[in-house]
């Protein structure tokens, strides 16, 4: 079981990540780009990986389904900047 430290400090991260996931659809709801979207994804799923990784009891962070989550989160980011950064047809 994590100490109670690391369990403010998860809970503060997963807050923060939270926060700047209603931020990025607030902004997506506002312009409809899709690169807005894309990063509340990855933001609402990272902090739902830590909401889990907190009440959730693993031996230690490095589960392979935290791996997962990271992993599709930080995909999420990178086909936003992608699709952001491609030119334009027509």
């Amino acid at each position: 079981m994590m100490d109670q430290v690391s369990a403010v400090l998860l809970g503060a991260v997963a807050m923060a990540s939270g926060v700047a996931a209603l931020f990025f659809l607030r902004f997506w709801r506002q312009t409809r780009d899709s690169f807005f979207l894309f990063f509340a994804g990855a933001f609402g799923l990272d902090a739902l990986a830590r909401f889990v990784l907190g009440f959730a009891d693993l031996s230690e962070e490095t589960q392979p389904l935290i791996y997962l989550a990271r992993l599709v989160t930080f995909c999420l980011i990178i086909i936003a900047i992608i699709r952001k950064n491609r030119p334009s047809r027509g």
